[in-house]
Order: C-alpha cells, then structure tokens, then sequence
C-alpha cells in the first residue's frame, strides 16, 4: 500500500510539473533572423560640368548591345530601351562603380532618374561592336526578379 502511494505522488508531482511548463508562453532561444537588406551606395551626386571628351565615353553611340542579364533586369524593373539611352546621354558617372580600366572592355556606371521617376544605376562597356548594356539596377527599389 505504501509503494502505490508513492508511485500516485510520483505521478501527480510531474503532472503538476508538466502543466506550469506548458502554461509557460514558449519564447525562442534565439532572436528572429531578419532578411538580409541588400547594402547598396548611394547615388553619385549630379555633376555640374559636362563629361569631359579625354573620359573615353562616347554617350552618343547608336549601335545598344542589350546583355541577357541587362534584358532581365529591365524587364523585372519596368525600364525601357529609351529610357536606358536617357540614362546613356544624360546620366552622371559614377566613377566609384565604374572600371574604365578594364580588360577587354572598359565599364561605366552611369545614374539618373528615369522618365518615370526611378533613381537607376546602368553599367555600360564601349566596345567595337558597340555599346554593351551589362545591367541595369533600380536604387530605390528591390524588384523581385530570378535572372540568372
């Protein structure tokens, strides 16, 4: 008989033991991870004097050569052909993303706002063929886009 009462204690201690935990609201170990914001420079400033001819830049090429990547990137972030030759005739250098050094092809970050309103960030490469849209960024906004 006294073997049964301890054995009925044993089980009614860790029924009450149970209940006060589960009656505990559950709080996770570890802080909710946040998605990583994509850290991205700001706009270069506009410039106040024109790109000079000895920058090795030719804003009025004709002959666009649109990479696979840069017709993704435009078609995910609503930007059209004339918006990029906008950007190509009156967008400002920024010289922090550009490459102007780079082999084969020089590379150049151009910036400005769209007709629409976007602030865009375009990389172009002069080549012999032509000039070479590379990519095109939207700075104000993150597009959902799957462009390989």
């Amino acid at each position: 008989m006294n073997k049964n009462r301890w054995v009925r204690l044993g089980i009614i201690a860790l029924l009450a033991v149970l209940v006060l935990l589960f009656k505990q609201p559950w709080k996770p170990r570890h802080p909710p991870v946040q998605p990583k914001q994509e850290q991205r420079d700001p706009p270069a400033p506009p410039r106040d004097n024109p790109p000079r001819q000895d920058e090795g830049f030719n804003r009025n090429e004709k002959r666009l050569i649109y990479t696979k990547h840069a017709r993704c990137r435009m078609d995910c972030r609503h930007i059209d052909e004339e918006e990029v030759k906008e950007i190509l005739a009156n967008g400002r250098i920024n010289e922090r993303k550009s490459d102007p050094a780079a082999r084969p092809d020089p590379k150049y970050a151009l910036e400005g706002t769209t007709r629409d309103g976007q602030e865009v960030r375009i990389i172009f490469a002069p080549s012999a063929r032509g000039m070479v849209v590379i990519t095109v960024i939207d700075l104000g906004k993150d597009w959902a886009c799957d462009c390989k």
